[in-house]
């Protein structure tokens, strides 16, 4: 099973989270943050990765630290779970649409992080969290992750439809990139020998 459990405690947020990438895409999830809380939630459900994540962050000053770390340690478990990357598909994409919505995110677990962020949004608040914060998720995720990734909203009008496809999208994308290929099982997938 690869599997994994991080827990990273700062002065701005204290987050636990267990994942195992070989799920059905159960999830317990608890950051404050209720609009996260359900983007990590659909991100499980869709990717099929079980996740346990609480979080408790200094929501007195704002959304943006707990939402950045738990990003973090979220990329940091799965970087864990697939340690050597031995037999993954690697490479992962995926068009999502939600009603008038389109958005395409495409992926490779390089241990090269690197984010495009082609999204814009048409106004700064979803329920409490301010909008720009879901770029900063994205962004913390990949970088621990070791992801390259291409987040690309082809168009659509509600901002709440477009950070919904983005999560399903990435969810969809990477759930196909960690993914054993039982024809190279025991090999990194990689020129190098290593990733």
């Amino acid at each position: 099973m690869r599997s994994a459990k991080i827990i990273r405690k700062t002065k701005e947020t204290s987050i636990e989270v267990k994942i195992n990438l070989d799920g059905k895409g159960l999830s317990k999830i608890d950051t404050g943050i209720g609009f996260l809380d359900h983007m990590l939630e659909l991100f499980s459900k869709h990717s099929l990765i079980d996740i346990v994540l609480k979080a408790r962050g200094d929501l007195k000053v704002d959304e943006h630290h707990t939402t950045e770390d738990t990003g973090i340690v979220l990329g940091q478990a799965i970087r864990k779970a697939l340690s050597k990357k031995t037999g993954i598909r690697r490479y992962g994409s995926a068009y999502v649409p939600m009603d008038e919505t389109l958005t395409r995110v495409c992926l490779d677990i390089s241990s090269r992080p690197y984010l495009i962020w082609n999204v814009k949004l048409k106004i700064e608040k979803l329920g409490e969290m301010d909008s720009e914060l879901f770029k900063e998720w994205f962004q913390a995720i990949s970088q621990n992750a070791g992801i390259t990734m291409h987040v690309e909203n082809l168009y659509g009008d509600n901002t709440h439809h477009i950070i919904e496809s983005c999560f399903k999208a990435f969810a969809q994308s990477l759930k196909i990139a960690i993914e054993i290929d039982k024809r190279i099982r025991f090999i990194i997938p990689s020129t190098k020998g290593k990733l």
